[in-house]
């Protein structure tokens, strides 16, 4: 191949495995998990327009964060499931750039949810009496734009500059998606400006959401040791358990993968962080926001009292 990325007009994606059995099984796998997060996602979008008692900010935004995890999947998982049953492992150049583009989007969308989630949070702890005042309709829609604007300004910026790189190691993509490691692998000098623009990126969009987050748990803190009564405080530390599971999974594995130096990074063992928060992260979102959650049980029940036919 010659040098320079012109000449690829494909990559393959070697993905997990060239056992057959262990390809239907993991194609099995993936269906189930997609099906899971499809369902439960789109069940708890209904829920959240359906009912009007949750027709609140914090239901606004976990609203948004179920869109989020039912577009996510779907950039990845049909992809998998083609590979883990066909002998093509092909994916063109374009497909791998809008592969790459919406992931890395969708992926910095995330984390600017996550912590406008972690401010509403503070907000409704720390002034409950100001809460529909101060998180008015108004201000949720405009942290929805910039959060949307910011993740996809910043993915153009990263999807040119990683496109436009040199890819003299072959076009072999020793994973299971498009994504910076494994394409990093691929070129033939990785520049120093290149890496100083991933750690630009990797604050920009991760570590300064992740001290806007420490910063609102350390006032939620505060706020809640201001309550005299324990049952006061069990129930503002029930409020936000649901977003700390959340991060604490997300932004886990997004800086185990991401944070570290190129000549670091180990594919084989990287594959199996990123199906976590690519895969399985969307598929228990719904489950984390819903299980402990009462008013969306009530809602559920209510939706599937108004379903059942008369008898």
């Amino acid at each position: 191949m010659e040098r320079g990325n012109r000449t690829v007009t494909e990559f393959i994606l070697v993905g997990f495995t060239t056992d057959p059995v262990m390809q239907l099984v993991l194609f099995v796998v993936f269906l189930v998990m997609y099906s899971v997060a499809l369902v439960g996602n789109t069940t708890l979008i209904t829920l959240i327009c359906y009912d009007s008692r949750l027709h609140t900010p914090m239901y606004f935004f976990i609203g948004n964060l179920s869109f989020l995890d039912l577009w996510y999947p779907s950039i990845y998982t049909p992809k998998i499931l083609v590979t883990c049953i066909s002998e093509d492992k092909s994916i063109s150049f374009a497909g791998c750039v809008a592969q790459f583009f919406f992931s890395a989007g969708l992926g910095y969308n995330e984390c600017y949810l996550l912590a406008t989630m972690a401010y509403d949070h503070y907000v409704a702890i720390s002034n409950p009496l100001l809460y529909a005042q101060v998180m008015s309709k108004r201000l949720c829609i405009c942290l929805i734009i910039c959060a949307y604007t910011g993740g996809f300004v910043n993915a153009i910026i990263l999807t040119s500059n990683t496109f436009t790189l040199d890819f003299c190691g072959g076009n072999v993509i020793d994973d299971f998606f498009c994504d910076v490691p494994p394409l990093v692998k691929l070129v033939c000098d990785v520049k120093e400006s290149y890496q100083v623009l991933l750690y630009f990126l990797m604050a920009s969009n991760v570590i300064i959401p992740i001290v806007l987050i420490l910063a609102s748990y350390l006032f939620i803190i505060a706020a809640i040791l201001r309550i005299h009564s324990t049952q006061g405080r069990l129930k503002a530390f029930s409020t936000c358990s649901s977003h700390l599971i959340s991060v604490t999974l997300y932004y886990g594995s997004i800086l185990y993968i991401y944070s570290r130096p190129s000549s670091s990074y180990s594919l084989e063992r990287d594959k199996m962080v990123s199906v976590f928060y690519t895969v399985v992260f969307p598929m228990l979102n719904p489950m984390i926001y819903s299980l402990r959650n009462k008013d969306v049980k009530e809602a559920l029940k209510k939706l599937l009292r108004l379903t059942q036919p008369e008898v």
